[in-house]
C-alpha cells in the first residue's frame, strides 16, 4: 500500500502567507515613513556640516579668507576673494523641497579665517542653524521628526546636535 505525499503549498497555506505579510507591512509603514522623513533631515544636516568643515579647512589650507554662504533656497556655496580657482558648491536640488532651514540670518555667511576661526561672529556669539522636515513636528515638540541643529562657534568649531536632548539628557554628547 502507497501513501501519497503532498508536495508544495496548498491555496489555503498562500493565502495565509500573503495575509501575514500585508498585515506586517501595514504595521511597519509609519514607523518606516518616519524612518524616510528622519533621513532626509539627517542628510541636509550632514551635508551642510561637510560645507561648512570644507570652507574651514580652505580657509587653513590656502590661508586666506573662505565664506561659506547658505541661501534661502537650501544651497551653499564657498567664495574667496584671493583665490583663483573655483570653490565647491551644492545646488539646492541636493536637499529636498519638505527640509526647512532656519538661520538666525538669512542668507547666512560665516568668514572662515586662515586660522579656521568665524570672523564674523565678532560678538562672540554662536551661529545656530536648525534643520526639520515640514511634512511633520518635531520630537521636541511632541512630533516624530528627529530635528537636528548645527552650532558653529566663533572658535571655529562645527558640530551637529539633538534640540530635544537639551531638555530630556542636557549630560549627553548630542545635546545641544
Amino acid at each position: 500500500m502507497l501513501i501519497s505525499r503532498q508536495r508544495g503549498v496548498s491555496l489555503i497555506e498562500t493565502m495565509m502567507a500573503v495575509v501575514i505579510m500585508v498585515v506586517l507591512v501595514v504595521m511597519g509603514l509609519p514607523s518606516f515613513s518616519a524612518f524616510l522623513q528622519n533621513r532626509k533631515v539627517r542628510n541636509a544636516t550632514e551635508a551642510i556640516h561637510n560645507g561648512l568643515s570644507l570652507a574651514k579647512a580652505e580657509a587653513v589650507r590656502r590661508n586666506t579668507i573662505v565664506a561659506f554662504n547658505l541661501s534661502a533656497n537650501r544651497s551653499w556655496s564657498l567664495t574667496c576673494t584671493n583665490c583663483a580657482d573655483t570653490l565647491p558648491s551644492m545646488p539646492a536640488t541636493e536637499i529636498p523641497a519638505e527640509i526647512a532651514i532656519s538661520t538666525s540670518a538669512t542668507p547666512l555667511v560665516l568668514n572662515f579665517n586662515g586660522f579656521g576661526k568665524v570672523t564674523s561672529l565678532s560678538d562672540g556669539s554662536t551661529s545656530v542653524i536648525n534643520i526639520s522636515n515640514s511634512n511633520g513636528t518635531c520630537e521636541k515638540d511632541g512630533g516624530s521628526i528627529r530635528c537636528l541643529r548645527i552650532i558653529v562657534a566663533p572658535g571655529g568649531q562645527i558640530r551637529s546636535c539633538d534640540p530635544r536632548l537639551t531638555d530630556t539628557n542636557p549630560s549627553s554628547p548630542q545635546a545641544c
